[in-house]
C-alpha cells in the first residue's frame, strides 16, 4: 500500500455515499470522509485517523480539508536525517 500526497491546491472532491456519510478525494485517492452519528460529524481521514467530532458538515469538511493542505506542505520540507551515530549501522559485540 502506498500513499500519494498531492500538492495542497488540489481541491478535495465530496461525494454523498449514503444519507449520513460523505467521502472525500483528490485526484481520484482515497482522502477521508464524514460521519454523522446522529449527533455530531466524524471525521476520518485516509489512514481512518479520528480527527474530531463536528457540529455541522462544512466545519466537518473545513477541518478534513486543512489537515489534507497541512500534511501536503509537509511533505514538501526537506527530508529529516538521521545521526551520524544512527546511520554507521550496528557493530558486533566482541567476545
Amino acid at each position: 500500500m502506498s500513499i500519494t500526497t498531492f500538492p495542497p491546491t488540489d481541491p478535495l472532491t465530496w461525494k454523498q455515499a449514503d444519507t449520513d456519510v460523505h467521502v472525500a478525494t483528490r485526484n481520484g485517492e482515497f482522502a477521508g470522509f464524514v460521519e454523522f452519528d446522529g449527533s455530531a460529524h466524524l471525521v476520518r481521514d485516509e489512514r481512518g485517523t479520528d480527527l474530531g467530532a463536528f457540529e455541522t458538515l462544512d466545519d466537518a469538511q473545513g477541518a478534513l480539508e486543512n489537515i489534507s493542505a497541512s500534511r501536503a506542505a509537509w511533505g514538501r520540507r526537506a527530508p529529516l536525517t538521521l545521526p551520524r551515530a544512527f546511520r554507521r549501522g550496528l557493530r558486533r559485540a566482541r567476545a
